[in-house]
């Protein structure tokens, strides 16, 4: 497929591609009935996929890259091959063409899916990277790091109501103090990382989450981001 786009979030991702083979079969139909003299239909599924094939140019939207199709190379490659066959062109020329068109297709599905994406999956929500916390437990990843344990009840009730920041960079991690000590003296901010959970159901999301010392704040790493969490509860049994 020529129009490609990495979209994070699966279900979105999967429901969008059906539907945008299903209006391009639809039209091959059409276009199959339509014909007088019947191509076979394996041809035609080749001749669709060759058609597909283009010069593009990569774009963003919402953080989303696609490929915006521009030159028809493989109706261009189609055409070479056909036209010195006698009325092979004109018989299958519309299915290279509706195999181009289908870069236009997956794209416009794409666009409008994407204010559904933002919709159910919320990048600025702790609950779209954590959907399942029946398991959770924290692992201890540094000699700082107390022998503790996660608050389930606690995270249940709080998960919805963490305060988001996206982080650039690593300059917020040290506040000036810690900055100006030695960082084999220095306490690790996040000496514990939360196991046993899963992102939110299809949204594809692979994560790793760390907490703070206090427990009142999560640090999430995704593939393209980071996210800073607060909440005003620890999440720690025995802590306020």
């Amino acid at each position: 497929m020529v129009v490609q786009f990495d979209f994070t979030f699966q279900l979105i991702g999967y429901i969008t591609g059906f539907i945008a083979w299903c209006a391009i079969g639809m039209l091959a139909y059409r276009f199959y009935k339509k014909q007088p003299e019947k191509p076979k239909i394996w041809k035609v599924i080749i001749c669709m996929l060759v058609g597909l094939f283009s010069f593009s140019f990569n774009w963003r939207v919402f953080d989303t890259p696609v490929k915006f199709a521009i030159l028809p190379l493989g109706v261009w490659i189609m055409f070479f091959l056909l036209k010195g066959k006698e009325g092979r062109w004109e018989r299958y020329r519309k299915f290279a063409r509706l195999g181009f068109l289908a870069n236009y297709i997956f794209l416009a599905g794409i666009l409008l899916a994407l204010p559904f994406q933002h919709i159910i999956y919320p990048e600025n929500k702790l609950s779209t990277y954590i959907g399942d916390f029946e398991n959770a437990r924290i692992i201890n990843t540094h000699p700082s790091a107390l022998d503790r344990s996660v608050d389930r009840e606690v995270l249940r009730e709080q998960v919805h109501s963490f305060a988001a920041k996206i982080v650039q960079g690593q300059q917020w991690y040290y506040d000036d103090d810690e900055a100006r000590e030695d960082s084999t003296n220095r306490n690790e901010r996040f000496p514990y990382m939360v196991a046993g959970t899963s992102a939110k159901w299809g949204s594809g999301l692979e994560t790793m989450i760390y907490l703070e010392t206090d427990g009142k704040g999560m640090l999430v790493t995704t593939a393209k981001r980071q996210l800073y969490f607060r909440s005003k509860v620890s999440l720690l049994k025995g802590d306020k």
